[in-house]
């Protein structure tokens, strides 16, 4: 009787919970940016957000059913067992069934939550049947983005306030994005020539630290859909750590090649001829 008291105010917590996030989410579902006062994570553009989401939403229902199950045993064993109504202390030391049970559970939650870890971690590792590749420099302070297969390379910087116009996100805003096409699934490496920063876009789930001497790698699959993704730097990388935000811009497949034409012809970087290395010699 009284585990079947504390299920029913377990259940109803739980559902309460997952209709607010359902409603959190369904009101934000066309934004690609944080929102002001926003509450929960930006609505997944792309298969590994979304089972990162879908991990995320698990593991908060888990902990909250958690924490109100232990909160209501923690009433229930001071209203049970308060001096008043227990004049004489129990001389119990140990309850075999209990100490099962308490080995048990955790594990078995232990599980649930590493199957779907497990899968997702596997997944993001699956960086050999991309479409394209692109290679992310971070700088202090802001990203460098080359094409190798294109030889387009080119700077990200930061639009300043003053340099703002009407519709454009404050600290979000860059001058030229990484433009990329939709539908598509794009492997990134990530490569750093100071300090570390972190290549991060929360709606596309991709984060990745950059680490001199070092290439990592990542991808991400865009989703069908013209859209812009924002992100920032989330690694503590000096005074203008926070003035180096990514922006990711999905269009269809002829803005892109319209968009990769004009790349060429303003940033091209050019194969490298044996005459413009210049070797090292001992006198």
């Amino acid at each position: 009787m009284r585990n079947s008291n504390l299920v029913k105010p377990l259940g109803a917590v739980t559902s309460l919970l997952s209709f607010v996030a359902m409603l959190v989410m369904s009101a934000t579902a066309m934004a690609a940016a944080p929102e002001p006062w926003q509450m929960g994570l930006q609505p997944p553009a792309g298969s590994i957000a979304e089972q990162a989401n879908d991990l995320h939403n698990l593991l908060l229902v888990i902990i909250t059913a958690i924490s109100v199950f232990v909160l209501l045993l923690l009433v229930y064993t001071c209203f049970r067992f308060r001096e008043s109504k227990n004049k004489v202390a129990s001389k119990t030391t140990h309850n075999p069934l209990i100490e099962v049970l308490w080995t048990v559970i955790p594990v078995i939650i232990l599980v649930v939550i590493a199957i779907p870890s497990f899968r997702l971690l596997y997944y993001q590792d699956r960086t050999d049947l991309a479409d394209m590749v692109i290679k992310v420099t971070g700088a202090q302070w802001y990203w460098s983005y080359e094409y190798p297969d294109e030889q387009v390379a080119f700077d990200s910087y930061m639009i300043e306030d003053e340099d703002l116009t009407e519709g454009q996100q404050r600290l979000l805003e860059v001058d030229y994005p990484l433009v990329v096409p939709e539908g598509t699934r794009i492997k990134l490496l990530v490569e750093g020539i100071d300090v570390m920063h972190s290549f991060f876009v929360p709606s596309l789930a991709v984060q990745k630290y950059t680490v001199v001497g070092r290439t990592n790698e990542t991808w991400i699959d865009v989703p069908m859909g013209e859209a812009t993704y924002y992100g920032q730097c989330n690694q503590i990388c000096g005074t203008n750590h926070s003035y180096m935000p990514i922006v990711i811009k999905a269009v269809s497949a002829e803005n892109y090649a319209a968009w990769l034409e004009g790349a060429k012809e303003e940033f091209a970087t050019g194969p490298i001829t044996p005459s413009e290395v210049e070797l090292a010699s001992v006198e």
